[in-house]
C-alpha cells in the first residue's frame, strides 16, 4: 500500500486527440451538441462524457480529477479554482443554517476566518478544539453537528491528526470526517486510514511550480456529483471553477510529485536534526521530540518522508523579520507565503497566514511572535544551507539569545 498512490499516478494514461503523449487542452468555455435532446439531458447530469460548459467540467479538469482521485485513492475527484473553494464548497454542501461543526483549533487562517466568522451568516457555529485530544473532540459533538474538520498535519503548528481515532468518532455519530491533506501528499492518505473527503490547495505541493492558485476535493463519486448538481450542487453554484490550461499544468507537475515530496522531506529532516541539536526550539514530526511523531510514523508512507514545512522559534517578531530578511538577502529563499516551491519559502504565520486568528487566541495555541515557517526547499546541498543560515542566526545573535527549549 505504500507505494499504491505513486503506482496509481504513474499507471494512469491520458492521449492528446491527435496522439500526443500530453492530452490536449480543452480551451473552451461552452460546447456543441448535435442533438437538442443531449443537451437537455447533460443539463440533467443524464449524459455521461458530455460536456456543457466548462463551469460544470472540462476534459482537461476532468483529467486533473482522475489522477488527484489515484493520489488519494477515492472513487473521484472534483477541482476548483482555489483551495478555498474547495473548502467552502465541501462546508457548505454537508452544513446547512443550524447546523454546527467541530474543528482543530489550529488550522489555516483562511478556514479559520470561514467558519469563525462567515458560517455566522447561515447561522452556522463552530467549536474550535484540540484536534490531537480525542476526549475534547466528543465532548465538542452536538446533536446538530455535521462535520468534524482538521488538516493531516496543522496550519501553522504541525499538529498530526490521529486521522483514524477521529475517524472512529465520526462514524459512531454518522458523520463525515474531512481531512485537508494539503501539507502531505503522498506521505500521508487519509481516504485509507477513514477519512470521508480529502481537500489540497492543489497550489503547494501538488503543483510545486507557485505559478496558479487551485484545489480539490477527493470523494466518493456520490459526493463529487452532488457538489456539481446545477440545482444545488455547491461547487457548481459558488462557481469557483479551475482554467483548463491551469488543469493541464498542474497535471503535468504532478508527474515529479513523488521525487520533490521525497527531496523537500530529507532537506526538512537535516536542518530540523541540526537545528535542535543547537539547541534552537524545533518543532518537526519527523523529530522525536514532536508529540506527533509516533503517530505521524503509524499513519505516514515512509519512503516519502515526514514532509517539507518545520518551525523554528527565534523569540520574537523582531528577530523573526531580521532572521528572514537576511535569508532572502543571502539568497536561502524568499520571504513569502504559501509552500512546496522549489526555493525555501519563510514567514511569521502570526501576522501572516494566521494573522485572522486573534492574538490571545494563538497565544493560547502556543503560536508565539517569534514563531518563523519554513516550507524547505529542493536545495541539492542541503548542508550548505545549513551553514548559510547558521551564519545569519550568529550574525544576529540569535543563538546566543535563543529561547530556552522546553524539555
Amino acid at each position: 500500500m505504500s507505494q499504491k498512490a505513486a503506482n496509481d499516478l504513474q499507471d494512469l494514461q491520458h492521449f492528446g486527440e491527435y496522439g500526443g503523449v500530453n492530452p490536449s487542452i480543452s480551451d473552451s468555455s461552452t460546447y456543441t451538441f448535435i442533438s437538442a435532446k443531449t443537451m437537455f439531458d447533460t443539463f440533467e447530469g443524464n449524459t455521461e462524457g458530455c460536456y456543457l460548459y466548462s463551469r460544470h467540467s472540462t476534459p482537461s479538469n476532468l483529467y486533473l480529477g482522475e489522477a488527484l482521485a489515484a493520489l488519494e485513492g477515492t472513487e473521484s475527484a472534483n477541482v476548483t479554482a482555489s483551495g478555498m473553494g474547495a473548502i467552502t464548497a465541501v462546508i457548505l454542501q454537508l452544513c446547512d443554517a443550524g447546523d454546527h461543526i467541530v474543528t482543530s483549533r489550529t488550522i489555516y487562517g483562511g478556514t479559520y476566518a470561514f467558519m469563525k466568522n462567515f458560517l455566522k451568516k447561515f447561522n452556522i457555529e463552530t467549536s474550535f478544539v484540540d484536534i490531537t485530544d480525542m476526549n475534547a473532540v466528543k465532548k465538542a459533538i452536538q446533536p446538530n453537528t455535521k462535520m468534524v474538520y482538521c488538516e493531516s498535519v496543522s496550519n501553522p503548528l504541525l499538529e498530526v491528526a490521529d486521522i483514524a481515532a477521529l475517524s472512529k468518532i465520526s462514524i459512531a455519530h454518522e458523520i463525515p470526517l474531512v481531512v485537508d491533506n494539503t501539507f502531505s501528499p503522498l506521505s500521508i492518505r487519509p481516504a485509507a486510514l477513514g477519512a470521508d473527503v480529502v481537500i489540497h490547495s492543489l497550489t503547494k505541493f501538488i503543483n510545486g511550480t507557485s505559478d496558479c492558485v487551485a484545489g480539490v476535493v477527493c470523494g466518493t463519486t456520490e459526493f463529487c456529483l452532488g457538489l456539481k448538481d446545477v440545482n444545488n450542487g455547491a461547487g457548481m453554484l459558488l462557481g469557483s471553477t479551475l482554467d483548463s490550461l491551469r488543469g493541464a499544468s498542474i497535471l503535468k507537475n504532478m508527474r515529479t510529485l513523488h521525487i520533490r515530496i521525497k527531496k523537500h522531506s530529507e532537506n526538512a529532516l537535516y536542518l530540523a536534526e541540526k537545528f535542535e541539536a543547537d539547541g534552537l526550539r524545533v518543532v518537526y514530526p519527523g523529530l522525536p521530540s514532536h508529540p506527533g511523531h509516533l503517530k505521524m510514523m503509524d499513519q505516514m508512507h515512509p519512503q516519502y518522508g515526514f514532509g517539507g514545512l518545520m518551525t523554528l522559534d527565534v523569540g520574537s517578531l523582531e528577530n523573526a523579520n531580521a532572521f528572514m530578511e537576511l535569508m532572502q538577502e543571502k539568497k536561502l529563499g524568499y520571504l513569502a507565503v504559501s509552500l512546496g516551491f522549489y526555493k525555501t519559502l519563510f514567514s511569521a504565520p502570526g501576522s501572516s497566514t494566521s494573522s485572522e486568528i486573534p492574538e490571545d487566541e494563538q497565544k493560547e495555541m502556543g503560536l508565539g511572535d517569534g514563531l518563523i515557517r519554513f516550507s524547505i526547499g529542493l536545495d541539492d546541498d542541503i548542508q550548505r544551507t545549513y551553514e548559510l543560515m547558521k551564519q545569519c542566526m550568529v550574525q544576529l545573535n540569535i543563538l546566543e539569545n535563543k529561547p530556552k527549549v522546553n524539555k
